[in-house]
């Protein structure tokens, strides 16, 4: 064996070891000073299920020794995060945002026998074509990026996909940093061969759209996210909802929101939908993520709340503060202080898999049940809104844990 071999043998034992390690539910641990206390709300998993160096060697490494005698990485990835997810065939699947060194971009499918380890990605990343012309746009106007997938397996048969489609912002030429965020739509019925349908036709600009998992009212739902600008919502209000007749010509006609931002709250600056919601016999449960601005940047965290199982548009539960946050090692990477959801799975038995990224850099699990998180929000007291009315709260559990029975 050549002296190259043993270097590229070497590698795929590392990467074997990496893709195949066994993970666990955190316990009780102590990093610095920092100490991941029990919530009984659900488990997070020691390691993240999917790093850069989880995506195959293949993407990154020339393995000819004439072309690359160094073994260099010809193509570096930088991130794995923000993944929509479902069950395929007994796989425990991801759609995985994976960014380049280049800061582009791309889908890519990982799949897992359990759901929180030996998570490998398939053979080739996703090709998705660009979106047809729109009539409101005036002809072909490829995205420069797209990221942050939605997957829902729709009532229709299809399994859809609604993403963030970037574009720079032609009407300032001179600002490079001037960008349009409109909602990409894609559908498959096997997760590798793509049909791309027009994006979202909006009289804003619109992030985090997506789309619900039944008919309502013979209509197709969208959750949806209006913004004066690709990053300030401006007069966006929070989650919004819209009916779209045709979802090869989807046109939100009517909108109206359904959880709004609130002053010194953790959705102060922005809030939006993760995954679509889960059905369960009490109401459809939400994971959402919030966004307030503090003194070190935007701290972005993730919340819950339910709706109505006859009107998924009316709120029943609104359980106060944030669901999950950025802990320890979690806080670190390229968007510090960043906890981000857009996938989650729902076992049949009652197991929900929580798929979330941390400071947009990797991807982590956390598993709890429909039954805890139901409890979760529907006995959760929901925010005063004033730090009176939060001590109140307080001291009105104090109160009943100090009443004997």
């Amino acid at each position: 064996m050549t002296e190259f071999e043993e270097k590229v043998a070497a590698l795929r034992q590392h990467h074997e070891e990496l893709l195949s390690r066994k993970n666990c539910p955190r316990q009780d641990e102590t990093f610095g000073t920092f100490h991941y206390a029990h919530n009984g709300i659900y488990e997070k998993y020691k390691y993240p299920i999917l790093t850069a160096e989880h995506t195959p060697l293949e993407w990154r490494y020339d393995f000819c020794e004439k072309d690359n005698p160094f073994l260099m990485q010809r193509i570096m990835m930088n991130a794995t995060l923000n993944s929509g997810a479902l069950k395929w065939k007994d796989k425990y699947v991801v759609v995985v945002r994976v960014e380049g060194a280049d800061r582009k971009s791309f889908f890519a499918v990982a799949e897992s026998p359990n759901g929180v380890d030996n998570f490998r990605f398939w053979p080739e990343p996703i090709t998705m074509p660009e979106a047809p012309s729109n009539a409101h746009e005036g002809g072909e106007n490829p995205a420069t990026n797209i990221y942050d997938m939605r997957i829902t397996q729709h009532e229709d048969g299809w399994i859809y996909g609604v993403f963030c489609a970037e574009r720079h912002d032609d009407s300032q030429p001179g600002n490079l940093s001037a960008a349009t965020a409109t909602a990409g739509i894609a559908r498959t019925k096997d997760l590798v061969n793509w049909e791309r349908l027009p994006d979202l036709v909006s009289k804003s600009q619109q992030r985090n759209v997506v789309l619900h998992p039944e008919f309502v009212d013979g209509k197709y739902a969208f959750y949806t996210r209006p913004q004066d600008g690709f990053i300030d919502t401006g007069s966006g209000g929070g989650i919004g909802w819209a009916l779209v007749d045709d979802i090869t010509h989807a046109e939100v006609k009517d909108e109206k929101i359904i959880y709004e931002r609130r002053y010194h709250t953790i959705t102060e600056v922005k809030n939006g939908e993760g995954p679509h919601p889960i059905k369960t016999p009490r109401g459809w449960l939400h994971l959402a993520h919030g966004v307030r601005a503090t003194a070190d940047g935007l701290r972005y965290v993730l919340y819950m709340y339910m709706t109505a199982l006859d009107d998924p548009t009316r709120v029943i539960a609104r359980p106060g503060g944030y669901f999950l946050v950025p802990e320890g090692d979690e806080y670190l990477g390229d968007v510090m202080n960043v906890a981000f959801a857009n996938g989650w799975i729902a076992d049949p038995d009652g197991r929900v898999f929580i798929y979330y990224a941390s400071a947009d850099t990797r991807m982590h699990v956390a598993t709890s049940t429909i039954e805890r998180l139901t409890d979760y929000c529907l006995n959760t007291p929901e925010d005063g809104l004033t730090t009176a009315k939060s001590v109140e709260t307080i001291k009105a559990l104090i109160r009943k844990n100090n009443t004997k029975s």
